[in-house]
C-alpha cells in the first residue's frame, strides 16, 4: 500500500504520508506476521503499542514527540517540518525552524563595508576542454558576518563579499581534479529587485539561468546551487584534527516526481564525506509544502543539488576547508560514475 503506483484515486504519496511517522518495529512486528523466520531478527525490537500506532494512524500525533501535536494544533508551524533523510551527531530537528522567506529584499540591497583580505587565487586549466560542472548561487548574496560590520544575522548580506566567492574557490578545487566547471555570475538579487519580485521568488529566478544555460550547452551534467545556513555557528562548525570547518549540509527538494534520483547523488555525497570527515556532513534532508519552494531546480536535472555551506557566523577560511573537502568527495563520486557509464 506504501509502494505501489499512483491511480486516479490512490497515490502511494498519500499513504507514505500517512505513515511516515510509525515506528520502524511495527512494520518489522507485520512482517514476522507474514514470515516467521524473520523472528530471530526481532530480539531487540521494542515491542509495539498497538493502542498508540491506531491514535498515531488517527491524528498523525507521536505521544513521544510534542513536536507533531505542536504542527497539527497552531496553524502555519508546519511549514517548518523537514523530512530527514540522512543525519550526523551534528543534525537535530530543531534547527529546522527556519523559513525561506529571507529578510526584506530591500534589507539585502543595503550597501555594506567588508573586511575581507583578498588572497590570490592559482588560475588552473583542467585536463579537459567540456564544462560538466555549472555551479550558481540563487542566493548569491548571502554573507558572514565575521567578514562584515555587522552584527545582526539579518545584514549578512553584500554584494561582492559572499557566497559567490565559495563557488570560485570549488569551481578552483575541481578543476585542479581536472572536473571542468562553469560558474554563474548572474545576480539573481539584482534580478529580483528589477523585477519586482521578493526573496522568495530566488528560486524562479535562478531557474531561468539554469534552463538557458542548459541550451547553451548540453555537455553540463551537474548543477549545484550553493548557500550558507541561517543558523548560529554552534550549529554549523565542526572541529575535525583541530582544524575548524563549516559543516555542509544537503537539501533535497521533494515536490517533484524524480526526487530520488536527486536525493540518491546526495545521499551518496553525504556518505562519502562521512567515511573520512565525521560529522562535517551534517545529513540530507527533503523540504515540501507549504512555505518551501520543494523543487529547488531540481526537476531540471536528476544530478542536480543544493548544498548549504556553514551558517552566517562561520570565516572563509573554515568555509574553504570545508570546499576543499567537498572538492574530493565529489570528484571521486564524478570519475567512478565516469567509469561505469563507460563500462
Amino acid at each position: 500500500m506504501t509502494t505501489f503506483k499512483s491511480t486516479d484515486k490512490w497515490s502511494s504519496s498519500f499513504f507514505s504520508s500517512w505513515t511516515i511517522h510509525l515506528q520502524d518495529s511495527l512494520f518489522i512486528h507485520l512482517f514476522n506476521a507474514e514470515n516467521q523466520a524473520f523472528g530471530v531478527m526481532m530480539e531487540d525490537t521494542e515491542r509495539v503499542s498497538v493502542a498508540d500506532t491506531l491514535f498515531q494512524l488517527i491524528t498523525s500525533v507521536q505521544l513521544d514527540d510534542m513536536k507533531s501535536f505542536l504542527f497539527k494544533e497552531i496553524p502555519g508551524i508546519s511549514i517548518y517540518e523537514r523530512n530527514i533523510i540522512v543525519q550526523s551527531e551534528q543534525l537535530d530537528t530543531h534547527q529546522f525552524l527556519s523559513h525561506e522567506s529571507g529578510p526584506p529584499l530591500e534589507l539585502i540591497l543595503e550597501d555594506r563595508e567588508a573586511n575581507l583580505k583578498e588572497e590570490e587565487q592559482e588560475e588552473i586549466t583542467p585536463n579537459t576542454q567540456s564544462k560538466t560542472v555549472f555551479l550558481y548561487n540563487s542566493h548569491n548574496r548571502e554573507s558572514f558576518l565575521p567578514h562584515l560590520k555587522e552584527e545582526n544575522p539579518n545584514s549578512a548580506y553584500h554584494d561582492e563579499v559572499n557566497i559567490t566567492k565559495i563557488s570560485e574557490r570549488l569551481r578552483q578545487q575541481l578543476e585542479k581534479r581536472n572536473i571542468g566547471v562553469t560558474v554563474d555570475d548572474t545576480d539573481i538579487t539584482g534580478m529580483l529587485h528589477k523585477k519586482g519580485w521578493q526573496f522568495y521568488q530566488s528560486y524562479e529566478a535562478s531557474r531561468e539561468v539554469v534552463a538557458d544555460v542548459m541550451k547553451e550547452n548540453n555537455q553540463l551534467q551537474y548543477f549545484i546551487d550553493i548557500h550558507r545556513d541561517s543558523l548560529p555557528r554552534d550549529k554549523t562548525t565542526k572541529t575535525i584534527n583541530d582544524k575548524t570547518y563549516a559543516t555542509i549540509l544537503f537539501v533535497v527538494g521533494g515536490d517533484h516526481k524524480e526526487y530520488e534520483k536527486n536525493l540518491s547523488i546526495a545521499t551518496t555525497l553525504h556518505k562519502k564525506i562521512d567515511e573520512t570527515y565525521p560529522g562535517l556532513s551534517r545529513g540530507v534532508i527533503t523540504k515540501s509544502g507549504p512555505g518551501n519552494d520543494g523543487i529547488y531546480n531540481q526537476d531540471l536535472s536528476e544530478n542536480a543539488l543544493l548544498i548549504e555551506l556553514g551558517g552566517y557566523e562561520n570565516t572563509f577560511d573554515e568555509l574553504y576547508a570545508t570546499v576543499d573537502v567537498f572538492a574530493d568527495a565529489f570528484s571521486q563520486f564524478y570519475f567512478d560514475t565516469e567509469k561505469v557509464m563507460k563500462e
